[in-house]
């Protein structure tokens, strides 16, 4: 008896360490992007971004537009409360309330960890009964749903954005375009085939794996619970999620005054979260490059269609960042109200 509650004390122990030493990681990482120790001209940008942003702030019609996006925010990440709701499910039921929680305290983990793979630990803590190991492959599945819209709706808009504006470029040539036409016709049709058959992956990999692994494969297995319909269902909620911050990086372009017609807006931001998806960024430096990139594709338009100018480029960074720190650090500001009740350690019965 005395061992089971010396037992629980070092649970709740290291539950708290844990949980203080990713709430701090977070705050800290939040803290370093915005006001980093080794500007490079970054400090400037921030205080032209916080002046710029105060002018317009004055305008009644931009404060409804934030609030718009700020609500798209909650729709967001509610859309991937919902997903992950309805994946989690098959190993234990949880309320949509309880689903939004873990996201939430997912995003205070993943945030400053590579490519934000710590999200995928970060939510399956927050369950009581289910195993981690399977929660985590679950999360895994709705992750490469978004990660396969983000590379299929990209790639369209890259077969769109080539003939506009490569035209009149040297080395452009139609033999050249219709084979990337056919390499990403290729591409989506597999990529889709790849996740609504993903349910045979556990029993391929079973045939390959060590008998003293066996319980890796225990885990896995509850993939191939899923049915077609299903995972349909999941890649139909990541597009709607995909649509929704698509949407609010329009919007905010829209405030910070980069004007740019709807189709091309949304062909040109799909073409930066596909280049960003791509790039396999560190923590310490996602803000830069989101900002980089989305500087040189809005920039593109601009060149052929319009004028380039400092207010614009500012803008468009404005609109980058601005992105960044109401989908993500804001989320995970948050969650860090809810980490404390995640459990690493649990009882043993």
């Amino acid at each position: 008896m005395k061992k089971y509650f010396t037992n629980i004390h070092k649970n709740k122990t290291y539950n708290f360490i844990i949980r203080l030493a990713i709430i701090i990681a977070t705050y800290s990482y939040i803290y370093r992007q915005l006001f980093p120790k080794d500007p490079g001209g970054k400090v400037k940008s921030y205080e032209e971004i916080a002046h710029s942003f105060s002018d317009i702030t004055n305008q009644p019609y931009i404060l409804v537009t934030g609030m718009w996006i700020l609500v798209l925010m909650i729709v967001n990440w509610g859309i991937e409360s919902l997903k992950w709701q309805f994946l989690i499910n098959k190993i234990e039921r949880v309320s949509f309330i309880k689903s939004y929680e873990a996201v939430l305290s997912g995003i205070s983990v993943s945030v400053f960890t590579p490519n934000r793979v710590g999200e995928w630990f970060g939510r399956v803590f927050i369950l009581k009964k289910a195993n981690p190991w399977k929660g985590v492959f679950i999360t895994i599945v709705g992750s490469l749903a978004q990660l396969l819209t983000t590379i299929i709706v990209g790639a369209v808009s890259l077969l769109i954005y080539i003939p506009i504006y490569f035209q009149k470029e040297e080395f452009y040539s139609n033999y050249w375009y219709y084979g990337i036409l056919m390499l990403a016709i290729v591409l989506i049709t597999t990529l889709i085939l790849f996740f609504l058959n993903v349910t045979a992956i556990p029993g391929f990999l079973g045939k390959f794996i060590n008998k003293r692994f066996v319980h890796f494969n225990e885990y896995l297995s509850v993939i191939s619970t899923y049915t077609t319909f299903e995972l349909s269902t999941v890649l139909l909620l990541s597009f709607l999620r995909y649509c929704v911050f698509a949407l609010q990086f329009y919007l905010l372009l829209m405030i910070f005054s980069v004007n740019i017609p709807l189709l091309h807006g949304l062909m040109i931001i799909s073409l930066i979260f596909f280049i960003m998806t791509a790039i396999p960024t560190d923590t310490l430096t996602a803000l830069g490059i989101r900002g980089s990139v989305s500087l040189y594709f809005i920039g593109e338009y601009f060149k052929n269609f319009s004028e380039v100018t400092d207010n614009m480029n500012l803008g468009i960074f404005s609109a980058s960042s601005a992105l960044w720190v109401i989908n993500l650090a804001l989320p995970a500001i948050l969650g860090t109200l809810f980490v404390f009740r995640l459990n690493f350690f649990r009882k043993k019965k």
